[in-house]
């Protein structure tokens, strides 16, 4: 009688109820804390680095690829070593926010 509306129910597994960010989500969020930061570089830095060590936790548990992780990692980097003036350009570059953003003269590894 599985109508019956005492019966227990049964558990759900955690992976069948897990919200795993997507790849957009995860660039709206370092874009956003440079945002709220844009006049203090340093401030962002520190949380910049904050959100590195997220990244590289969500990685080892399998939540981002590589690509992804690779995406942010590169982002950081040209965002940690921005001057004042780099700074803000960055921030202001719509193509750097994009999914799939690599500087100029990058080119993606696709395979030997």
């Amino acid at each position: 009688m599985g109508w019956w509306p005492f019966a227990k129910k049964k558990s759900m597994d955690a992976g069948d109820n897990l919200h795993i960010k997507g790849t957009r989500v995860w660039i709206e969020e370092l874009q956003r804390v440079c945002e709220r930061h844009y006049d203090l570089p340093a401030q962002a830095h520190i949380l910049i680095r904050e959100m590195q060590v997220e990244w590289t936790s969500a990685k080892q548990k399998e939540e981002i690829d590589q690509d992804l992780f690779d995406g942010l990692e590169r982002r950081a980097f040209y965002l940690l070593r921005a001057d004042a003036k780099e700074w803000l350009t960055l921030l202001d570059d719509l193509d750097f926010w994009k999914v799939g953003w690599r500087p100029s003269g990058e080119r993606v590894n696709e395979g030997s």
